[in-house]
């Protein structure tokens, strides 16, 4: 086929726009969180629609394995849903951003054979069962906050992650506030030795574990309860009232961190003041390297970034997270600016 010189110029611009697209194709690989996942899965499909040459992978690994890559450099951005330690920090060699993503509610859910009600936990009960002092369903501290509900007198099966989680930092900080003896025997961490219990890995094995062993309990993200429709229990929070994990309960409990959150973004908010709110709830966080080298991943990294905190957040409740309060929106958008 013969080209005029006009279709050769035209044809020589399609050849220079086409390469230029190609060169300017950004792959970002993060990972961490199990908790997040199915929002951070929702956002980068979404943001991938809308900027094709952006692709962001991201293996959902749990919260000690994002900040392991992470630190290790085998990922350009890291998960946790617990803050990264000041130790972890130091041993990392290169400063890392906590940038808030959305907010969760972690709650007890159970399998026992014969009740379908909506189980009450005290702080007492649940320390108490995953410390092993509490073995039987039909534990005074735990009928007693349950009047009506025939529990029986089956053993307890205590089911908890295997893997370093963020799940479990949320689980164990809340443990580790409500009963002075898990904090010194066991303390909070994304990983931990379980005084009693059966480990499974993943969000996905903690669910599957506990709907396959009758008189099982277990702790979980409340978007993994709702999606594999298993029943999971009130919480009695400071002011003495139990409340269900809901978008609400969980953006009550952060509504004083909002309003004081630390430069840095690094707080716990279990076990918060306020009669509405779900005590087991977090902020979850991506850890982004404050220096990004390559010019192409520092600026879609800082779009996705303000992308997430103004668009984002729509999607947060139809996956049963909370959105983030505007303050720290207002907040993380100048913190992006860290990022060189």
């Amino acid at each position: 086929m013969r080209f005029t010189g006009t279709w050769r110029t035209i044809l020589a611009v399609l050849l220079v726009v086409g390469g230029a697209k190609a060169q300017s194709a950004v792959l970002i690989n993060a990972a961490g969180s199990t908790f997040g996942y199915p929002i951070y899965s929702k956002w980068f499909s979404e943001y991938h629609k809308l900027h094709p040459n952006v692709q962001i992978n991201y293996a959902s690994i749990g919260s000690g394995g994002g900040i392991a890559q992470l630190t290790s450099h085998t990922v350009d951005w890291g998960a946790s849903d617990g803050p990264m330690t000041d130790q972890q920090l130091s041993a990392a060699g290169f400063t890392i951003l906590h940038f808030p993503t959305v907010l969760g509610g972690v709650m007890p859910f159970y399998n026992i054979p014969g009740v379908n009600a909506e189980l009450k936990f005290t702080p007492k009960a649940l320390a108490g069962i995953y410390l092993g002092r509490v073995t039987r369903w039909n534990d005074p501290e735990i009928a007693s906050a349950n009047p009506g509900v025939n529990l029986p007198a089956t053993d307890i099966v205590v089911i908890h992650r295997s893997d370093g989680s963020g799940t479990t930092y949320i689980w164990t900080d809340f443990l580790s506030k409500v009963s002075p003896e898990w904090k010194s025997r066991v303390g909070t961490s994304t990983s931990v030795r379980w005084p009693v219990g059966l480990g499974g890995k993943g969000s996905e094995g903690v669910t599957g574990l506990v709907k396959q062993t009758p008189g099982a309990i277990g702790y979980v993200e409340l978007i993994y309860a709702l999606s594999n429709r298993i029943p999971y229990g009130d919480v009695q929070n400071p002011a003495g009232v139990f409340v269900k994990a809901t978008i609400e309960s969980v953006s009550a409990a952060a509504a004083g961190a909002a309003r004081n959150m630390p430069a840095d973004f690094r707080v716990s908010i279990t076990n918060a003041p306020g009669k509405s709110s779900y005590p087991i709830s977090s902020f979850t966080w991506f850890l982004i390297p404050a220096k990004i080298s390559d010019a192409a991943k520092r600026q879609a990294t800082k779009e996705f970034l303000t992308w997430m905190l103004m668009q984002g957040q729509a999607y947060a409740a139809g996956l049963a997270y909370a959105p983030l309060p505007h303050p720290v929106v207002l907040q993380e958008e100048k913190d992006i600016a860290r990022i060189q």
